[in-house]
């Protein structure tokens, strides 16, 4: 979603927060030759990411007007243009988004409001903002060199431009952000900053919060595309944290977690055996014809459950036991429509989901009309526990009257562990 067109967002309230941690750091800091900042912090990010830079990377200045046409031109590529309609229709099927919005609209300006500087890796450039202070370069220039010297061992571009896995996607933006704000933070606050990172993250959270109001276009953006903007930053920074506990002085490139679950909890990634999700795949259609697929994990999964619920508990709980997901938006006869089958571990943790899946269609649809169908309007949906090669699941159907159930053959279904 948002973060997917520049890797190297900088979240301003996060780095608010790292500048009060990280106070003193700055009281030495006025450099103002850009270049000589650059080249005086190379070093320091090969030091801390324990890897040499192959090459000098290059850094430019550009203007706010400049950034927001580099934007347009992202969204202008065919790849990103399918990928914001389909996740804009899938998220007004769910009421995560307003039907009124428009996602490239409100992507352009949320994007223009947040980046103090990026790392492009297609121009292989660091592009710092014209007119950053001296304090905001300290924390830009260093997150955004830890970004270029990745990107010179793992090839960020294509990592960036896979299609149709927006969870494994999300997941390996969570370390690279990660390992960005990780290393940054030592080296704007030092190395025993990191001793006080377990006690930093309600800290960080209420600071985001906090700073919310001097931040429009993020204040007033819908929970989802808050929340999927800040995931990679604050749980990547987590998930980098118990990376270097248990994997001292290693880069985790080699080895990406495939799934948000895997940056959620640690016993997920860290565990044996690891928490494999499930791919599933959903079979043609009876009718219509496939507009869009994706994957929307654990993570959005529980944000979906916590803003149709209004309960962040029953929302983790509800999301915890997920082994894998797939939705499709349709094109049919009389508008739009929506598959979205998910497999859970254990028929405790699907039955927990097909409950809190059919309380979210109470809140939005009023009550059932019959056992397991919602309908207002001219729509109509359908919770119904299934089975995906013997493993218990949901599938959830949302379409406009009078196609209903047998949209999707549930015999069909199929789920394998991801590579």
């Amino acid at each position: 979603m948002i973060t997917r067109v520049l890797i190297a967002v900088v979240v301003l309230a996060l780095a608010a927060v790292t500048w009060r941690a990280a106070a003193h750091a700055h009281e030495t800091a006025g450099h103002s030759d850009l270049t000589a900042r650059v080249a005086a912090t190379v070093p320091k990010v090969e030091r801390a990411v324990g890897l040499p830079f192959k090459s000098p990377p290059k850094v430019e200045v550009r203007s706010k007007d400049q950034v927001r046409a580099f934007l347009e031109r992202q969204f202008d590529d065919p790849r990103q243009a399918r990928e914001l309609a389909g996740t804009a229709a899938a998220f007004k099927l769910l009421g995560l988004i307003p039907d009124s919005l428009d996602l490239r609209k409100e992507s352009e300006n949320l994007l223009t409001e947040q980046i103090a500087g990026f790392y492009d890796p297609k121009t292989k450039v660091l592009y710092v903002i014209e007119g950053e202070t001296d304090e905001m370069l300290d924390q830009v220039v260093p997150h955004e060199l830890v970004h270029a010297l990745q990107d010179q061992y793992v090839n960020l571009d294509s990592i960036e431009n896979a299609e149709g896995d927006d969870d494994r996607l999300l997941a390996a933006q969570a370390v690279f952000e990660g390992q960005a704000v990780y290393e940054q933070l030592i080296m704007t606050g030092g190395p025993g900053i990191v001793a006080r990172l377990d006690d930093m993250w309600d800290k960080l959270r209420e600071t985001i919060r906090d700073n919310r109001s001097t931040m429009p276009e993020f204040a007033k953006a819908p929970p989802i595309i808050q929340e999927v903007t800040i995931f990679p930053y604050l749980s990547g920074l987590e998930f980098i944290k118990r990376y270097e506990d248990h994997y001292p002085k290693k880069v985790p490139y080699a080895d990406l977690p495939t799934s948000t679950q895997q940056v959620l909890s640690e016993t997920a990634f860290f565990g044996q055996p690891r928490a494999t999700p499930l791919r599933v795949t959903l079979p043609k259609p009876s009718a219509g014809a496939v507009r869009y697929e994706n994957t929307l994990g654990e993570f959005q999964t529980r944000v979906y459950l916590n803003e149709q619920l209004n309960d962040q508990n029953a929302a983790v709980r509800g999301a915890a036991g997920w082994a894998g997901d797939r939705y499709q938006v349709l094109d049919v006869p009389g508008g739009t429509a929506m598959i979205w089958a998910s497999i859970w571990d254990n028929p405790v943790d699907a039955a927990q989901f097909v409950d809190l899946l059919s309380q979210t269609a109470t809140s939005r649809f009023g009550a059932a009309k019959s056992h397991g169908t919602w309908t207002r309007g001219t729509r109509t949906v359908t919770i119904t526990p299934i089975e995906i090669h013997g493993r218990p699941g949901a599938l959830y159907v949302d379409t406009p009257r009078p196609i209903g159930h047998g949209l999707v053959d549930t015999t069909a279904l199929s789920a394998v562990p991801e590579k």
